[in-house]
């Protein structure tokens, strides 16, 4: 059974993924009545989310707490980064509702408002979070809030704890990072589950219904993947930025499109950046931030079914009304709950724009939920890789800065 096990982890992660991949879907389409598979899924899917809180919680506290000088240049641009791709993908994605403007069904009855009534509002949760009882924000995962405390106990410790308590906090994140590395030892069985589940409740149907408003929106996130986000690294850099773009899609994408969360896709970025050689005391800040802020996805998401509402109810849309909604879906994305589903709450507050009332934005929202198998999955994947891609960049740029080796995936 040893002998096994350690033939089972010495094999490529990513190849034992793609095999689970094949064999869900398989399994879907010929035996969709064998609902226990499915199991695999939502259980592998709890254990991300189960440990994910407290792995960013004593991971964050422990860097800082042992951060070394020189950090915030990294902060500063990683933030930078990822603000101006939510911008450049709103942008990208008005860019392609101008030239394939559609328009909607929106005779689906209105789900039950819950979704933010303004920017205001979401600035107001924002901070609400923050200040949220620590305890609370670990058990019910409430990024922001965890990322606020451990900012605040980490800084507290680095000037206040003695020597041998920092030693215990590194301890402690060795042992809380050795357990998330035991569950994404599970991952193939878990994308198994997830991939039965998605085939079996739908099968190939998903791409006939809404089919060109989900080709424009995968269309756009498509070319943010591959055009926007490098060029954006290119323009930080000056370096091929096609390896790194295409190594994170593989290592950290095709996990977040199953899992659906950038939440849970976290312990996967910190193994990902670990593997690349990264500074823990960095990635295990800047990965956690990118989860909650770093939403390319998510404005793709608002902005093209913001237009499609707009397009069937013949509201005119000019240059001016078009920049303004590329800043207001970059803004709304940051605030995506970082959980399956999390954007398509925010397309009432980009729809207010145009005066759409919210009864109409919310009959987008079910329509946004009806392709949201395909949507939400490609959404998070592209979320989550460029959480690691753009973490990648910022260190790589203050290497270089250092005079000292930049990151080998990026040219050295």
């Amino acid at each position: 059974m040893n002998n096994l096990i350690k033939w089972y982890i010495e094999r490529s992660l990513i190849w034992r993924i793609v095999i689970g991949m094949i064999i869900g879907a398989m399994l879907g389409l010929a035996a969709s009545g064998l609902t226990a598979i499915a199991i695999l899924g939502k259980i592998f899917v709890g254990a991300l989310k189960g440990v994910a809180p407290i792995l960013v919680f004593i991971l964050v506290l422990n860097a800082l707490a042992n951060a070394r000088q020189g950090v915030g240049g990294r902060f500063k641009n990683v933030t930078l980064l990822y603000m101006f791709a939510n911008l450049f993908a709103a942008c990208t994605a008005v860019i392609g509702c101008f030239l394939f403007p559609l328009t909607i069904k929106l005779d689906t009855a209105g789900a039950a408002n819950s979704a933010p009534g303004g920017l205001g509002e979401i600035l107001t949760n924002l901070f609400t979070n923050m200040v949220d009882n620590p305890v609370n924000a670990l058990a019910h995962g409430n990024y922001v809030g965890i990322l606020f405390w451990a900012i605040v106990f980490g800084l507290c410790l680095k000037k206040f704890a003695k020597p041998e308590t920092l030693i215990w906090t590194r301890d402690l994140s060795e042992m809380v990072s050795d357990a998330v590395h035991v569950v994404i030892q599970f991952a193939p069985f878990g994308i198994c589950g997830l991939m039965f589940s998605v085939v079996a409740e739908s099968g190939l149907a998903i791409f006939v219904d809404y089919g060109k408003l989900l080709l424009l929106l995968v269309g756009c996130m498509i070319i943010v993947a591959l055009v926007v986000d490098p060029l954006l690294i290119w323009l930080f850099t000056r370096r091929n930025p096609y390896p790194l773009a295409l190594t994170c899609l593989r290592g950290s994408g095709i996990t977040a499109f199953f899992t659906r969360s950038s939440a849970a896709n976290i312990p996967v970025n910190m193994a990902l950046c670990k593997r690349m050689g990264m500074d823990v005391n960095f990635y295990s800040v800047s990965i956690p931030l990118g989860a909650t802020i770093n939403m390319g996805g998510a404005a793709v998401t608002i902005t093209v079914m913001t237009l499609a509402v707009a397009n069937t109810l013949g509201v005119h849309l000019d240059f001016f009304t078009a920049v303004m909604l590329s800043f207001l879906a970059a803004l709304g994305a940051c605030g995506s709950s970082g959980v399956a589903g999390g954007s398509l709450l925010l397309i009432p507050m980009a729809c207010s724009l145009f005066g759409i009332v919210n009864d109409i934005a919310m009959q987008a929202v079910a329509v946004g939920f009806v392709i949201g198998v395909v949507q939400d999955s490609v959404e998070t994947a592209i979320n989550s890789s460029t959480d690691v891609m753009f973490t990648v960049t910022a260190e790589h740029c203050e290497r270089k800065k250092n005079g000292v080796e930049g990151i080998s995936i990026l040219g050295g």
